[in-house]
């Protein structure tokens, strides 16, 4: 259905008049005459009853005026969905307990105007292709350095470096740890049902186990985060990784320890990503506020991939 013909009947339901319509919509009357009577064509009905007095809506006409209001406010919310500064921010971030997660619950905490779409997607070449797209504005992803490029056209700065801890049940042989070095992980079993082959996380921590000599099992499905607190909680030869600013809670019968890992530190890069050409105005007041709000830790103590970009 011809949307211009449409706003077109609106306006003169609304005057009451052809001539006024034609004023208000800036076109000749005679073009507003020739789009009534496409759409009349097209629905099959009169519309309109011409009188002295203007033009009358029929009993049909009166039984369309308000689905075709309805059509106009769709149209506008359908323009509104995708038009850059009127639609949502629409940010890709790993899991919804992740860091990433909570960098941007602190940027809507200091942009409670803006609006946010937070999606999830499921590794780097899924969001650098949803970026590209323009499905997405922007993804926090641990990204390679120049010998591993992105596109030329997806920029990409490394914003937080979030240190791991281990976590262990009560029963584990590090539970009293007030802190444990990567030389100390040696031989023990550290299980992360949800590394997956050809993402970057498992890029990550590939690397991280031929570097420390660790052993990291993917065995098993992957049930969500709960069935693996459940876990660890009850299995003392089982440990993992966790994100120093993952949020979890977990019953306090769990009696679970998160515990800071030295010598070194390993350090996962969260970096955001971004199409160069983006014209969203939020994209700008995201990256600023996350270059005024984050930190990166001293590299020195710390460990990250050598693939990954530099801060």
């Amino acid at each position: 259905m011809d949307l211009e013909a449409v706003r077109t009947f609106v306006a003169v339901a609304e005057a009451g008049q052809f001539q006024e319509a034609a004023a208000e919509l800036a076109v000749t009357q005679q073009a507003v005459s020739k789009r009534i009577a496409a759409l009349e064509r097209n629905l099959g009905v009169r519309l309109f009853s011409r009188t002295a007095r203007g033009a009358e809506l029929t009993i049909d006409g009166q039984a369309f005026l308000p689905h075709a209001r309805e059509l106009l406010r769709a149209a506008e919310r359908a323009g509104a969905s995708v038009r850059p500064g009127r639609r949502p921010l629409r940010v890709d971030v790993l899991t919804s307990r992740s860091a990433q997660s909570g960098l941007m619950r602190g940027f809507h905490r200091a942009h409670p105007d803006i609006e946010l779409d937070v999606l999830m997607l499921f590794d780097i070449e899924t969001a650098v292709a949803a970026i590209r797209s323009g499905a997405i504005d922007a993804s926090f992803r641990a990204v390679a350095a120049p010998g591993r490029p992105l596109p030329e056209d997806i920029e990409s700065v490394r914003v937080l470096d979030e240190p791991l801890q281990l976590l262990t049940g009560p029963a584990h042989a590090l539970a009293g740890a007030r802190s444990v070095t990567l030389a100390q992980l040696t031989g023990h079993r550290i299980w992360m049902p949800g590394i997956v082959p050809g993402t970057e996380w498992t890029a990550y921590y590939d690397d991280l186990v031929a570097e420390f000599g660790l052993t990291i099992e993917a065995t098993g499905p992957n049930f969500g985060s709960d069935a693996l607190l459940d876990t660890i909680a009850d299995t003392p030869a089982l440990a993992t990784f966790m994100g120093e600013h993952t949020r979890l809670i977990w019953p306090a019968d769990h009696g679970l320890r998160r515990i800071p890992v030295t010598d070194p530190t390993p350090v996962y890069p969260h970096s955001l990503l971004w199409h160069r050409d983006n014209p969203h105005p939020a994209l700008a007041t995201l990256r600023a506020h996350l270059a005024a709000t984050t930190a990166g830790h001293d590299a020195a103590g710390t460990w990250a991939p050598r693939w990954v970009i530099p801060r």
